[in-house]
């Protein structure tokens, strides 16, 4: 079982693709800067290619990690990976894996599936992150719910797109 690095990299740029929709000030960009009491000219400061460089850096892990999430062939291999022979072909074993994802490798292999498992973890990661690290800052719901929509949203396509691509 591989990661596919191209399905990754799309991944990647869904969350800056979203984050140009969500936080535009037609959609949530104005009740988001409202709540995180940033204004317009602070938004213009800043070192945007840094800010884009990093954040896409970010996107790439989390595109990795995705795949563990949404894929579930990646945990058959994950109980198998100290076994001798997984990666040998001719060995008992290699021929059990192969003969594992002949049949089973394409099951729960869809859009729909990643999307789900994303959406999924966008409400039990994301929204647990968020919110702990919100109200700590003494943020508002408001911000913690403008946030989290945009991770469940971003990580049910990112999961989508992986799961998707086989």
């Amino acid at each position: 079982m591989h990661i596919n690095f191209i399905a990754v990299l799309i991944a990647a740029l869904i969350p800056m693709l979203i984050g140009f929709i969500w936080y535009n000030p037609k959609v949530f960009g104005k009740a988001w800067m409202a709540a995180s009491g940033i204004t317009e000219e602070q938004m213009k400061s800043g070192n945007m290619a840094v800010i884009f460089g990093v954040s896409f850096l970010f996107s790439l892990l989390l595109a990795v990690q995705t795949n563990f999430l949404v894929i579930h062939q990646f945990h058959y291999f994950s109980i198998l990976m100290n076994e001798p022979g997984l990666d040998d072909a001719n060995s008992e074993m290699g021929r059990m894996a192969a003969d594992f994802m002949a049949k089973y490798g394409h099951n729960f292999r869809t859009f729909k599936h990643g999307a789900f498992h994303g959406a999924i973890a966008g409400i039990f990661f994301a929204l647990p992150v968020m919110g702990i690290s919100s109200l700590f800052e003494r943020r508002s719901f408001k911000y913690i719910f403008i946030h989290t929509g945009y991770w469940v949203v971003t990580l049910a396509l990112m999961g989508g797109v992986i799961c998707g691509m086989v």
